[in-house]
């Protein structure tokens, strides 16, 4: 998955990763918000769900603490980082000054 992930968030296209807890009640309040998001902006995003039971060890990387935790990635760089749940428009807004 490494070399996979690494063009993924290599990407000229922002990327928000999420990473979320099957288990966690705000990761389910988070990811209608997402998919409202994604219907927003359409390509202008990528936007990937991160399991991080199954991935502990990119969690460990990102230093993930808590779920639900975005961050948003451009040209490989981290810009933008949040833990808990947005609403839309503020989701919105923070991709937006990155496109």
């Amino acid at each position: 998955m490494k070399s996979s992930f690494n063009t993924l968030i290599n990407s000229e296209t922002p990327v928000l990763l999420d990473f979320f807890a099957h288990w966690c009640g705000p990761c389910k309040m988070l990811a209608p918000i997402l998919k409202e998001v994604k219907s927003e902006l359409g390509n202008a995003l990528k936007i990937i769900k991160i399991d991080v039971d199954k991935n502990q060890a990119l969690a460990a990387k990102y230093q993930v603490r808590g779920v639900p935790t975005m961050m948003l990635f451009k040209n490989g760089q981290q810009v933008w980082r949040q833990s808990g749940v947005l609403q839309k428009n503020d989701i919105v807004s923070v991709v937006k000054q990155h496109l």
